[in-house]
């Protein structure tokens, strides 16, 4: 019998039980997928997948310290079960001692469901989605749009078992949606997006005729040179930027200087005000409507992450706090160099504290500026400003006197998320986002419009 047909928590149990490690954490995780791609105005494909991919991390106390092994496989049958073990133990004896060793987590409480199978997700995900889908098809259609997109839902449920008596498990759900409306001949493009858990709470209908007025826009053209503009950047453009902040914000790269979190001449910037607004980036895993895990899951090692804090339980953190930098992320072994408390990076992000106000409302108020609808192709260009660079896609807007009079040329931008949040003069109403760039990595956002009076597009594009 395949270990794939046996429960996820019994092969934990068993991998366990053949490790001869002085210590040893176990990783199931479960995942099912569910996906519609369409194109001018119709279905292409859909699918369902489904599939379980075990780690096993081996630790060895030697007189030097401890060394760690971790190998991951997935369609593992139970055949396979104690060669994977005997792979990441025999990793562990060849290792040096771990650098980022700690006693593995103890005392957190078995989670009572460790023992069910996992959640799954199937096409019925989009029951109601679907007719919603075609209607919105026949809207576009009848106004001369083409629509093109994907709908995916996908299911990990993620069983943590160790040697020191853990026995955990997370419910993860995640599902995007993207939606590009073109013109016939192809000359006007616009895009939006919605991330959701269940995509009971999306409706492509109210996404067509957004993208409808975008595209109304784009018949007028505008050609802008290169420079400094007032710019409204919507939510998912704001979570692009911030979730590479969030990834930069490392505690010990900071309190080694390598980061735009380093105090010059030694030490870490916290307890500065990052913003005059007074904004808050945080991270809870019981967000309602952003719920991700409530404990550490490492599959492995790297930076301020640590295949040793598997299970830590994760609370609420501020990483910015009123605008001032409260929290940066920490591994136990980081935490414990830097003297800076233990912040493990959460998996949802949320900035709040701007005015309730839409985006449109902040367009209304406008006198001259750029309204952004995304970005993509993001890079670093200098970790010690965090300076990154990227292209606007899919439209970007001229507003005159509170209206929007017409789409002008992409361009590519030079700007520091830490200097935006010091020079946003306007933050709107926090809403779930989609960030499009990093929505492969990161889907759990809710961010608030932004207004920055000298926002740097430093070249002209040709990107659409």
């Amino acid at each position: 019998m395949s270990a794939r047909t046996s429960k996820p928590h019994e092969v934990v149990e068993r991998a366990l039980e053949l490790s001869r490690a002085d210590g040893c954490v176990v990783i199931a995780d479960e995942q099912s997928s569910a996906n519609l791609r369409w194109a001018g105005n119709a279905l292409t494909t859909n699918g369902v997948t489904r599939g379980r991919t075990l780690t096993v991390i081996a630790t060895v106390d030697g007189k030097e310290g401890t060394a760690s092994g971790v190998v991951s496989r997935s369609a593992v049958t139970t055949d396979d079960l104690e060669p994977l073990v005997r792979a990441a133990e025999a990793a562990a004896h060849g290792a040096a001692p771990a650098e980022d060793a700690q006693p593995l987590v103890t005392e957190v409480p078995e989670f009572p469901d460790f023992t069910e199978g996992p959640a799954e997700t199937s096409s019925a995900v989009f029951v109601d989605f679907a007719p919603a889908l075609g209607e919105a098809f026949a809207r576009a259609r009848a106004g001369g749009r083409e629509l093109y997109g994907f709908a995916n839902h996908e299911l990990v449920t993620s069983y943590v078992g160790t040697s020191t008596g853990l026995r955990l498990r997370h419910d993860q759900p995640n599902g995007t949606l993207e939606v590009n409306a073109k013109s016939p001949d192809r000359t006007r493009s616009a895009w939006a997006g919605r991330s959701t858990r269940d995509f009971k709470d999306v409706d492509p209908g109210a996404l067509d005729a957004e993208l409808a007025v975008r595209l109304g826009w784009a018949e007028r053209k505008v050609a802008l040179p290169a420079g400094r503009y007032e710019t409204l950047l919507p939510p998912t453009a704001v979570a692009d930027l911030l979730i590479y902040l969030f990834w930069s914000a490392s505690g010990r790269d900071a309190a080694e200087g390598r980061t735009v979190f380093s105090k010059p001449g030694g030490g870490t910037r916290l307890g500065e005000k990052l913003s005059e607004l007074p904004l808050t980036l945080r991270s809870d895993p019981h967000e309602p409507g952003l719920e991700s895990a409530p404990f550490v899951i490492a599959h492995s090692s790297g930076g301020d992450q640590s295949v040793f804090d598997n299970g830590l339980p994760l609370r609420a953190t501020e990483w910015i706090g009123e605008g001032e930098l409260r929290h940066l992320a920490t591994s136990r072994h980081s935490a414990g160099l830097t003297g800076l408390p233990v912040a493990p990076a959460g998996d949802n992000l949320i900035l709040e504290g701007g005015e309730d106000r839409s985006l449109e409302e902040m367009v209304a108020s406008t006198g001259r500026g750029l309204l952004l609808t995304c970005l993509w192709y993001i890079r670093e260009v200098d970790p010690a400003t965090l300076l990154l660079t990227g292209l606007t896609r899919d439209g970007v807007y001229l507003v005159e006197d509170g209206e929007v009079v017409g789409e002008v040329n992409n361009f590519r931008f030079n700007e520091s998320p830490v200097g935006l949040l010091g020079r946003a003069t306007e933050a709107g109403r926090t809403e779930k986002t989609l960030p499009r760039e990093w929505s492969d990595w990161f889907t759990r956002a809710a961010m608030p419009a932004l207004r920055v009076p000298d926002f740097n597009m430093s070249s002209v594009s040709q990107g659409v």
